[in-house]
């Protein structure tokens, strides 16, 4: 079973930066389209950016131009460079495959004050 494993969230001021990691056991990892995801409260979790294996990315429009996904399979890790956040983009943040195949890590809160 492949786990996942978030890191990086914490408090940012509006305007700041965080960089997240996701580090994934398991071989497949290099094969696989990745994605992040994130859960504000009372909110469904949607997918704000995918990296297939290749390196081709995509985005919500909601992030377009902020966020930076990025992968190394040498080190079976997925990241997201978040710039300029806003309060909207407070969220739990979570990574796995793109579509869903795996069990939900726990996840790395990120909030963003005004």
């Amino acid at each position: 079973q492949v786990q996942l494993v978030e890191s990086g969230g914490g408090l940012v001021q509006a305007g700041g930066s965080l960089r997240l990691s996701c580090a994934a056991s398991g071989s497949i990892f290099s094969i696989r389209t990745m994605g992040w995801y994130r859960q504000a409260p009372g909110k469904q979790r949607q997918l704000v950016a995918g990296i297939t294996s290749g390196g081709t990315t995509n985005y919500a429009d909601s992030v377009k131009g902020r966020f930076t996904i990025s992968r190394d399979n040498a080190k079976n890790t997925v990241y997201l460079q978040m710039n300029s956040l806003t309060p909207e983009d407070t969220a739990v943040y979570y990574c796995n495959t793109n579509p869903r195949l795996f069990t939900w890590g726990q996840g790395t809160q990120v909030t963003v004050s005004s």
